[in-house]
């Protein structure tokens, strides 16, 4: 397994995974999430991501093939919470590669890039009705600081 920055010839590859991953956590927990979103809008999007210095584009590879990726962004300290954290924006590993530690080697990744940037935190946020994301999260460190609740009116 080999983890890397995605560049601009990954683009298509980022977007796919994308879309996958809006299917599969977004489109079976959030009947509000536009799943056309990565097909209209994700080349532009995550070529920002894969430009800019406060942000990253990881992808872990298998055999030459394109297995995960995550996206990464440091959120700027504000007078508020005066501390610099890096989010872990999204992430998604392709079901054939799930339990064989293409997720771990990602947010291993993630967290040196973090440091490499000043972070001082690290956060994700997850659905909390995706166990298993809520339980991989734990299981690397990560610790429930909020809840965000929502109900229709």
């Amino acid at each position: 397994m080999k983890i890397r920055p995605a560049g601009r010839a990954d683009l298509d590859a980022v977007v796919e995974l994308s879309v996958d991953l809006f299917a599969e956590d977004a489109g079976q927990r959030d009947p509000y999430t536009d799943l056309g979103w990565p097909k209209r809008e994700g080349h532009e999007y995550f070529a920002r991501v894969i430009a800019d210095s406060i942000t990253d584009c990881l992808l872990a590879e298998v055999d030459g093939a394109v297995a995960g990726s995550l996206i990464a962004r440091i959120k700027r300290e504000s007078s508020l919470r005066p501390v610099r954290i890096a989010e872990l924006e999204s992430m998604f590993v392709r079901p054939e590669h799930r339990s064989q530690g293409v997720g771990a080697a990602l947010v291993a990744e993630f967290f040196g890039w973090a440091r490499k940037q000043r972070a001082e935190r690290a956060s994700v946020t997850a659905f909390a009705g995706n166990d298993r994301a809520v339980e991989f999260y734990a299981r690397h460190g990560f610790e429930p600081k909020s809840l965000s609740f929502e109900r229709a009116l």
